[in-house]
């Protein structure tokens, strides 16, 4: 009797495995959320695709928010849960002080402050890991994305 309980869990078991990692996609959906002479928020997106029958989780650590060639902030988030079989987004989230965005070293926080005021456009970049967890086993996934955006202080 117990054997026929034990071949329909190996069956399961078998038939829910973890055939590859989920894709990276693209980070997508950067822009500037506010702004003001205090702090800028930017917000984009992760895409990725779980081909797998079996979820997990990703988590960010550690990835440089890098503007105007200068890194101004380190972002992690919290875990995010993978669905099984879908496409899907994970969001991430930065608050920058002003003065990081504007200053490019102690020589040249004037001309960096000019021409950021002046053209209103950074160049922002998301540079770090993305980590995916599930049944013993992670990987890393690196990114890395620059895009020039407006800013409005």
């Amino acid at each position: 009797m117990k054997k026929l309980f034990i071949i329909p869990l190996l069956l399961l078991i078998i038939s829910c495995s973890v055939r590859e990692k989920p894709l990276f996609v693209k980070v997508d959906n950067m822009h500037v959320v506010s702004s003001d002479l205090n702090r800028v928020v930017l917000t984009a997106d992760a895409f990725f695709i779980n081909p797998n029958d079996v979820g997990g989780s990703l988590e960010s650590k550690h990835i440089d928010i890098i503007i105007n060639d200068m890194v101004v902030a380190k972002m992690s988030s919290e875990v995010f849960d993978v669905p099984a079989r879908k496409e899907f987004s994970i969001p991430l989230k930065v608050e920058i002080p002003t003065k990081e965005i504007f200053k490019k070293n102690a020589q040249d926080v004037l001309g960096g402050l000019l021409t950021s005021l002046l053209s209103k456009k950074i160049n922002v970049q998301y540079k770090g890991i993305i980590t995916y967890h599930t049944l013993g086993f992670s990987y890393d996934y690196e990114i890395e994305k620059s895009q020039e955006i407006t800013i409005k202080i």
